[in-house]
């Protein structure tokens, strides 16, 4: 019975969290090893049609109790945590933090600590920059959160990590906790901006790239694989991208299906302990942008730059993969110079620590294209078996309503272009883009970027 037929034919309040709710309770079983899986850190995960009238029932349920402290923006307090104080008035008191246009940094990090006592049931309404601020103060503060989600925007609602830029400029993913609870009104996030739904759908695009990435990597270098978050995740994903151009018109269904592939995603930190069955160059792309543009930034989402950026990367597997000849590299070149002129010395300083970790020397590389040598019959065709075509990737992107250029990003093209060249710098993350760059064709594949 595929997923889609489960779907349909379940009736009532469950219907969207099939699977998830197996998952949540350990008694999913691992196709894998026949055995059920440890329950994941969650007390509920609810998405329905419509929670009008279940807001408090589902805080309570967590077991949280007054006081009660909503955290929101001013768009996401308009769309539905006015509701939640509402509903959650009469279990006692409630106080709101309002947040005017805030971003997932340290600053913003050590302010919301001012506002959020331990011993509050901390409810956050919003998406990816409200969820991470609130998953990681209550992690530092040692309290509790659930999360109302506004928006299908990203994938970081069930993830036990969050992406927060450091003083230094840095964005890092840091250690925080999952939710107690998270839970979707599907009518609210179809109501959503067109362009939030696309940054989800983006995100959820890259899964391709990224799992060629890290099969590679493990299949090279023996760095840790598993299949399991793709098990869960791909069958979701198929029935996602087919309704691709259904977001934009704000479909219940889609939308359904786009919050349950993001909400599976997450959960596959659970049994990988990071980010990169669903991050690797391409979030690393993302990342520059965000860290180094400065007053060039457009402000542009992270799934957006996420989206074009996995069909840069995308377009570099092709070249590799639609080779019989297996790439060969080179000893790694490290510009220690250049890092500090484009990032700064402190945080060129800390991607260089990084970078050195996956650079080779020349015994290393002379290893590395021994083994890819003698793999590479069998890889390529591993790898081909997992790739989205580039341009069925675009399709769905455009459908979708999202950017598929750097110019329709509003990036500027020659910083998209450094952002593509260099954004592998970042992260201890192997893929093909070090492939190029140690091979001397990244310059070439950069500059082609429009």
């Amino acid at each position: 019975m595929t997923q889609l037929k489960t779907l349909e034919t379940l009736q009532g309040k469950e219907r969207w969290t099939a699977l998830i709710d197996e998952i949540c309770e350990g008694t999913w079983v691992n196709p894998l090893t026949d055995k059920a899986i440890p329950p994941a850190p969650y007390d509920r995960i609810v998405i329905r049609d419509s929670l009008k009238g279940q807001e408090a029932d589902l805080v309570s349920s967590l077991g949280m109790t007054a006081p009660f402290t909503i955290v929101a923006d001013k768009n996401t307090w308009d769309a539905m945590g006015a509701r939640v104080k509402d509903a959650l008035e009469p279990l006692g008191e409630v106080k709101t933090v309002i947040l005017d246009q805030p971003h997932a940094d340290m600053q913003t990090v050590e302010s919301l600590e001012k506002c959020l006592s331990p011993a509050d049931s901390v409810v956050a309404v919003g998406s990816g920059t409200i969820n991470d601020l609130c998953k990681f103060v209550t992690h530092r503060n040692g309290g509790r959160y659930c999360v109302f989600g506004t928006a299908a925007s990203m994938n970081g609602y069930t993830s036990t990590t969050a992406s927060i830029t450091l003083h230094n400029g840095l964005k890092v993913s840091l250690p925080a906790h999952a939710p107690s609870g998270f839970f979707v009104d599907l009518s609210v996030s179809a109501r959503a901006p067109t362009h939030l739904a696309a940054s989800g759908f983006a995100d959820c695009l890259c899964r391709s790239v990224a799992q060629i990435d890290w099969w590679m990597s493990h299949r090279v270098l023996g760095t840790v694989y598993r299949q399991e978050p793709y098990l869960m995740e791909l069958p979701d994903e198929a029935e996602l991208n087919k309704r691709a151009r259904l977001l934009p018109q704000g479909n219940t269904e889609a939308v359904g299906y786009l919050y349950r592939v993001l909400t599976l995603c997450g959960l596959g930190i659970g049994f990988t302990g990071q980010s990169h069955h669903g991050s690797m160059a391409e979030h690393q792309v993302s990342h520059y942008i965000d860290c180094f543009a400065g007053n060039r930034h457009p402000g542009t989402l992270h799934g957006q730059q996420v989206g074009v950026a996995s069909l840069a990367m995308a377009r570099i597997q092709h070249h590799f993969l639609s080779q019989e000849t297996p790439p060969k590299v080179r000893a790694t070149q490290i510009d220690f110079d250049d890092m500090k002129r484009r990032m700064g010395p402190e945080i060129a300083k800390d991607c260089y620590i990084e970078y050195r970790k996956k650079a080779f020397d020349e015994a290393g590389a002379a290893s590395f294209n021994e083994k890819i040598s003698a793999i590479w019959p069998e890889l390529r065709q591993e790898c081909l078996k997992m790739a989205i075509p580039v341009e069925k990737m675009e399709e769905m992107l455009r459908a979708s309503g999202g950017p598929a250029t750097a110019k329709e990003l509003g990036v500027p093209l020659e910083f998209w272009r450094e952002a593509v060249r260099f954004g592998h710098e970042m992260r201890n993350r192997f893929a093909f883009v070090d492939i190029a760059c140690d091979s001397g064709i990244l310059d070439e594949f950069a500059a082609a970027e429009v």
